[in-house]
């Protein structure tokens, strides 16, 4: 879903003036998504790594 909505606001960026209006908004969201997957990679990690202390007791 955050892949998607970052594709989506990709295409409502003006190049020309990307700080301004409804780039700004695509910027924003764009910036969210980006940190939303972040978040999901953090916790995939972490579950891995419980996984493994689990596994060694």
């Amino acid at each position: 879903m955050a892949l998607a909505l970052i594709v989506f606001n990709g295409t409502k960026i003006d190049l020309n003036n990307p700080f301004s209006g409804e780039s700004a908004l695509a910027l924003i969201t764009i910036l969210a998504a980006l940190c939303a997957l972040l978040l999901l990679q953090i916790l995939r990690i972490s579950k891995n790594i419980e996984a493994q202390v689990k596994k060694k007791k």
